[in-house]
């Protein structure tokens, strides 16, 4: 009997602490499945952990200017990918390819984007 109790005491705390895991780094919340590309002006980028982002006015089908909320990969993969604090700038106009947000707001997981100068670079 005592060691069942162990067992399940240690059972239960390895599901506690390996729980977390599973639930970090979730796209579900974007249609990857369908990507779109958004053009726009570049109005702020956030260089943080664990991801970064690029926030762009974008005009809408009707002529509105939205302000769309671009999520990046973390700092690691995009220094691998090229990237640095000061690759995009404030006044930038880029596109951006990804998952839209499947809530329908301005917003998406990004994984490839044209730079102000032309270049492709992955996100």
């Amino acid at each position: 009997m005592r060691s069942l109790l162990l067992i399940s005491v240690l059972g239960l705390g390895m599901l506690c602490t390996t729980e977390p895991m599973f639930a970090h780094h979730s796209t579900a919340m974007y249609d990857m499945a369908n990507p779109v590309t958004v053009t726009g002006v570049v109005t702020r980028f956030e260089w943080t952990n664990p991801h970064a982002y690029i926030y762009l006015n974008v005009k809408n089908d009707k002529g509105v200017v939205e302000e769309w909320t671009i999520e990046m990969m973390s700092l690691n993969h995009l220094k691998g990918y090229g990237w640095s604090r000061d690759l995009v700038k404030p006044g930038d106009v880029i596109s951006c390819t990804g998952g839209r947000a499947k809530s329908g707001l301005p917003a998406m997981l990004s994984s490839l984007m044209k730079l102000a100068d032309g270049r492709m670079i992955k996100s």
